[in-house]
């Protein structure tokens, strides 16, 4: 039976960059640059908007070492080894330094590689290895556009093994992935795959506030008022039971981004009336 996320745990995956891209992408470089803020952006915002964010990190790094001893006494675990790439991916966001994130990064890329080689279906195996080596990618320049490459593959995978993993997970990042990425030539930015994976996350768990969360960004992002006036109505009325669904402590500190997400792209949006 494939193994789905614990809903005392909250379901993430690839992170909405907060930032604002200024010019054209036309540029090796500047598509360098867009590689390594792709992934895990809110991170760095924690300490600036966040009074707990030296919690979140504690409590981060304390399920990073809870989940690789596990792993350790059981290396042949499957799911010991995916939950420790879950952990990899979540601890990473709190490193120090490029040198840090590339060291959790690549352990939690080896344990998923690891479950990969056992098991080509494993859904969970797949979507961490992408989530993972879009850490890695933000410690690269150019080397990070054929890691880039491979986290569409894993996130297809992923996707077509078990499309609700992660609340959707797969369709989200993918969706996203699209959305931040340069268009072609430069890289792999595509607005109608963007969308068509974003509204198809929202639809296969139409429950859970990052699927339209995400989809409000891309449409505030494309000016679509007409859509984002409908989402924006349908996620106004889901939240209340979603304040109620996730809850603990666990949900903390992706409240917090939630929070300051749904505020922003309300204050946005009443910029575009």
């Amino acid at each position: 039976m494939m193994a789905t996320i614990n809903s005392e745990r909250p379901g993430r995956g690839l992170r909405p960059a907060y930032h604002e891209r200024q010019g054209s992408w036309a540029s090796i470089a500047q598509l360098g640059c867009w590689c390594l803020g792709l992934i895990g952006l809110f991170a760095a915002n924690w300490p600036v908007f966040c009074e707990n964010a030296f919690s979140f990190a504690q409590r981060a790094e304390r399920n990073f070492q809870q989940a690789r001893k596990r792993f350790q006494t059981n290396t042949n675990d499957a799911e010991a080894a995916w939950q420790l790439g879950r952990c990899c991916f979540d601890w990473a966001d709190f490193a120090k330094n490029d040198a840090q994130r590339e060291s959790i990064a690549s352990e939690g890329i080896a344990a998923c590689r690891q479950v990969i080689a056992r098991d080509p279906k494993s859904a969970p195996g797949h979507y961490y290895l992408a989530l993972n080596l879009g850490q890695l990618a933000q410690t690269k320049t150019l080397g990070a556009l054929k890691i880039v490459d491979e986290m569409e593959r894993e996130f297809k995978t992923a996707r077509d093994l078990d499309a609700k993993f992660d609340y959707a997970g797969p369709d989200r990042s993918l969706g996203l992935l699209y959305f931040q990425a340069p268009g072609w030539p430069a890289s792999i930015g595509s607005k109608a795959k963007a969308r068509q994976h974003l509204q198809r996350a929202a639809l296969s768990a139409p429950g859970y506030p990052e699927n339209h969360l995400c989809l409000l960004e891309a449409y505030l992002k494309w000016g679509d008022k007409k859509s984002l006036r409908r989402e924006l109505q349908l996620t106004e009325g889901l939240l209340p039971q979603a304040r109620k669904e996730f809850t603990g402590e666990a949900w903390e500190q992706i409240w917090v981004d939630w929070d300051k997400r749904w505020t922003r792209i309300r204050e946005k949006t009443s910029e575009l009336e």
